[in-house]
């Protein structure tokens, strides 16, 4: 073999092993991405952790503390668990007839959501399927839902008192109606808009009346968006404070009301406040419990288009 034969294969051979430098860069590089992978994973899930601790800590205060004696509630350091489950702070609310605001505020927040899914649904219907008033009706019926409560809840007043319906159950069912149907009115056609109106025409076909037709085919298709517009809809009642505020007196008071008794001047009932907050949140807790999985599936559904 030559010179030359020999410096080329000699060449060659070296340009196809990777020198050791090369490989000491390359290989501890491999290593570390999993192990970079592992704690950036870990930094996140610590991190929402915190967030979710710090976000729950309010929500654990009360409702320990509706279970606290006066002693635990006022002691110094505080009492992070209570050395029994006290429940005389909810056997005062009983006590003095404070649970009956919230039997106020689940009839007037069931009544309401109620009616206002049945008439809501019936006008989304009709903007979605018969075009009426266009797509600027739509939008004026949902600028009314921007209206803040503090800005119409004095005329509002002025108006009941003339009427008689302060303090009056019908009276506020009617006005959280109107004040939840451009709410739900957007919702549902926002669901309705998803469902194809093939299925509709062929059940028209088939024999089917209009009202058939809603009842076999629309509402059975749109029974995830109904579920999670109705609980929107009764949180929304079931929070409510300005109106309940200016427009109850002493018949139908409700739970939010009823909460700012305890606040006075030279001292707070901290008690009744923790066991009257925690006794409200009960219905709410509840209902979105039961309602989960149409609730979430309704909110990544139609309700955004339209």
């Amino acid at each position: 073999m030559t010179e030359a034969g020999v410096h080329a294969r000699t060449g060659t051979e070296a340009a196809a092993v990777p020198s050791p430098a090369a490989a000491g860069i390359e290989r501890p590089a491999r290593r570390l991405r999993p192990r970079r992978r592992t704690v950036v994973l870990a930094l996140r899930l610590l991190a929402a952790i915190l967030v979710t601790v710090v976000f729950l800590f309010p929500i654990y205060w009360l409702a320990i503390m509706a279970f606290k004696t006066a002693d635990e509630i006022f002691a110094y350091p505080p009492v992070w668990w209570p050395g029994s489950l006290n429940l005389s702070n909810f056997a005062v609310l009983f006590r003095d007839g404070d649970w009956e605001t919230v039997r106020n505020s689940l009839v007037l927040a069931t009544s309401s959501t109620a009616i206002a899914m049945v008439l809501g649904t019936f006008a989304a219907y009709a903007l979605e399927r018969f075009r009426i008033g266009g797509e600027n009706l739509a939008v004026w019926i949902i600028s009314q839902r921007m209206l803040p409560p503090v800005v119409i809840v004095f005329p509002i007043f002025l108006l009941y008192v003339a009427l008689g319906w302060v303090d009056t159950f019908h009276g506020m069912i009617v006005l959280y109606v109107a004040f939840s149907l451009p709410y739900v009115i957007w919702m549902m056609r926002g669901y309705i808009h998803d469902i194809p109106i093939e299925l509709e025409e062929s059940a028209e076909l088939d024999g089917c009346s209009r009202w058939q037709i809603l009842w076999r085919v629309v509402f059975p298709m749109a029974r995830t968006g109904l579920f999670a517009t109705a609980v929107f809809t009764f949180v929304f009642v079931w929070n409510d404070f300005v109106f309940a505020l200016v427009l109850t007196r002493t018949e139908v008071v409700t739970y939010t009301v009823q909460v700012t008794h305890y606040f006075g001047g030279q001292s707070n009932f901290w008690a009744k406040i923790a066991a009257m907050s925690m006794l409200g949140t009960l219905p709410v807790f509840f209902a979105v419990a039961t309602l989960q999985r149409y609730f979430v599936r309704g909110l990544s559904m139609g309700a955004v288009k339209g």
